[in-house]
């Protein structure tokens, strides 16, 4: 009886220690909000699912707990009092560790800082190095809007062609990163999220590197169904 009580309580420490391991410390203060509910979101068998709330009343601070197994994308929404949601959700890569987001209501979803999250920084990182291709994109959309409005289908044909090598240049920068932060959750997210329709090749360089803990990640386990059924439909 004795040896059972004892096995009993290594199997309870190792399965505390275990939830530890995997639980998410959330929190954080949305500057301005008097009255609201927060919804902490993710993605479920492609729906987004609520998976915790809490009330604000008054104090603006706000905290959460979550099991994160494997990091991956999360959401943040308000509810205002009278019932209205805000169209704006506030995405972060969730991961076992303690993070914290600081917005407003004013300008929740748009000014928000989020720490704690490695997978977030490197998000944040991969962000500031598109941005100058996300900002040229937009310069030759309107340099196209204006070229069929005067009717110069040549520069139309020339801008199309600059957006094609825009597009691949991303593309690649994409892979380059992805492949840097081989060790982390954010390089087979990527694959999935920018360059999914990308030559199978890239997807697959990338998926090579991956060490077997990001290979068994919820995004990398993601990443080779997809992988797989790409390349069953080309064949």
């Amino acid at each position: 009886m004795k040896y059972f009580l004892l096995l009993l309580s290594v199997v309870l420490i190792f399965s505390a220690c275990s939830d530890e391991k995997e639980l998410m410390q959330l929190s954080g203060n949305v500057k301005g909000l008097k009255k609201g509910t927060l919804l902490l979101q993710k993605i479920e068998d492609t729906l987004l699912v609520s998976i915790d709330s809490v009330q604000i009343d008054g104090d603006p601070n706000f905290s959460f707990q979550a099991e994160v197994p494997s990091p991956e994308m999360y959401f943040l929404y308000l509810r205002l009092e009278n019932g209205t949601l805000l169209d704006d959700r506030i995405p972060f890569f969730a991961e076992a560790s303690e993070i914290n987001i600081q917005t407003s209501l004013k300008k929740f979803g748009n000014d928000v800082k989020i720490s704690g999250s490695e997978n977030q920084e490197k998000l944040d990182e991969y962000r500031k190095l598109v941005r100058r291709f996300t900002d040229r994109n937009l310069d030759l959309i309107e340099e196209s809007l204006k070229a069929r409005q005067q009717g110069d289908d040549s520069l139309v044909t020339e801008l199309q062609l600059q957006q094609n090598k825009l597009i691949a240049s991303k593309y690649l920068a994409t892979v380059n990163y992805a492949l840097q932060q081989k060790d982390h959750e954010i390089a087979p997210y990527l694959m999935l999220s920018e360059v999914f329709d990308a030559n199978i090749k890239y997807l697959d360089t990338v998926y090579t590197v991956l060490p077997q803990d990001i290979r068994h990640s919820k995004y990398g386990k993601e990443l080779a169904g997809f992988i797989s059924d790409r390349k069953k439909e080309e064949n």
